[in-house]
């Protein structure tokens, strides 16, 4: 049995499933079947969760580990989507809620979350290292004070309830194994597309950039743009997850987009691997796991605590991350498996 490739050459289907990698494989596989084997509080409120966490740190790897431009503002970014929704959908505080349909409102949100992206990274991509992320935090924090007092616009502290989950081909998509599903369409069609950016000439060129931006400067490349345009495709990704988030807690408010959340992000890519787009998925599982469990057993006011000392512990031991760990383990237990009994 075989397959064809891209130039009509015939390809056996082992050398095909090795192209695209078991790992892959196995782990679509797992997350397919997770619904049928969970109940509905993990298929919601650790599957879909951390799979919306998961793309908000995917656009912040994207930018950190292909770029080199560590943002803190991306939950910024896709808390501008949500309050899109809230504002030019329907909601329930009386207070805006234009009512647009989805199909304009969808795009029109993640499209204005893109280029606020863009614009930060306009504003930010002048800089580097430590003065980029204090730049990023002081927009990410100069946007929660602004929604948390604005009332005009963002209804102030109190922020929008009352938001419809959508309906459509006659399924309520809030449910939890079709929002799951929702997520994880969402998710990998985001991690597909920044694999296939890291391989395109772009992302070469991105990567080039983080390495060199001297040599590239002088090779005729515009530095400035490629930045802009990495943040404009990470404030995609990080729309498409705002808006996801939107739909999961049913509101928006500025707690939403707070200073806090802006660093669990941080921890998130950081902890599960920022230079591999697996990576932030991983590390919001943990999280999420984390969040939901473990602050049952050491209190609300540990548990911050708690994740400090677990992402000490793995950075410590891995400065990678997870996936940095993994590929220690990995040839240790290759070689036992090869070992004879």
């Amino acid at each position: 049995m075989s397959a064809t490739t891209a130039f009509g050459t015939p390809q056996s289907a082992a050398a095909y499933l090795d192209s695209i990698g078991i790992g892959h494989i196995l782990l679509a596989a797992l997350l397919i079947a997770f619904p049928f084997v969970a109940n509905d509080f993990f298929i919601a409120q650790i599957g879909a969760y951390s799979l919306i966490f998961g793309m908000i740190a995917l656009s912040l790897m994207l930018l950190a580990g292909y770029g080199g431009m560590v943002s803190l503002a991306q939950i910024t970014v896709a808390g501008i989507a949500g309050y899109v929704i809230a504002i030019f959908g329907v909601n329930q505080t009386g207070v805006h809620g234009f009512g647009w349909p989805l199909w304009i409102l969808v795009p029109f949100a993640v499209l204005v979350a893109a280029c606020v992206s863009a614009l930060i990274g306009w504003i930010s991509v002048r800089t580097a290292g430590i003065y980029t992320i204090m730049i990023t935090l002081a927009i990410a924090t100069a946007f929660f004070y602004f929604t948390q007092q604005n009332y005009s616009l963002f209804n102030g502290h109190s922020g929008f309830s009352g938001l419809p989950s959508p309906r459509f081909w006659g399924i309520d998509w809030r449910a939890p194994a079709p929002f799951y599903a929702l997520c994880l369409a969402s998710a990998a069609v985001c991690y597909i597309a920044v694999l296939y950016i890291s391989r395109s000439t772009f992302g070469l060129a991105l990567q080039a950039t983080r390495d060199n931006q001297r040599r590239m400067r002088a090779l005729g490349f515009h530095v400035i743009a490629h930045k802009v345009a990495a943040y404009f495709l990470a404030g995609l990704i990080a729309g498409l997850a705002g808006v996801l988030l939107v739909w999961f807690n049913g509101r928006i408010s500025p707690g939403t987009v707070g200073v806090d959340v802006a660093i669990d992000v941080l921890v998130i890519a950081v902890v599960g691997g920022i230079r591999h787009p697996i990576g932030p998925f991983f590390g919001a599982v943990v999280f999420v796991l984390l969040k939901t469990f473990a602050i049952d057993l050491v209190g609300a006011e540990r548990f911050n605590t708690l994740i400090g000392a677990v992402f000490l512990a793995i950075v410590l031991v891995s400065p990678d991350g997870l996936l940095g760990l993994w590929q220690q383990i990995k040839p240790h237990l290759s070689q036992q498996a090869l070992r004879p009994g």
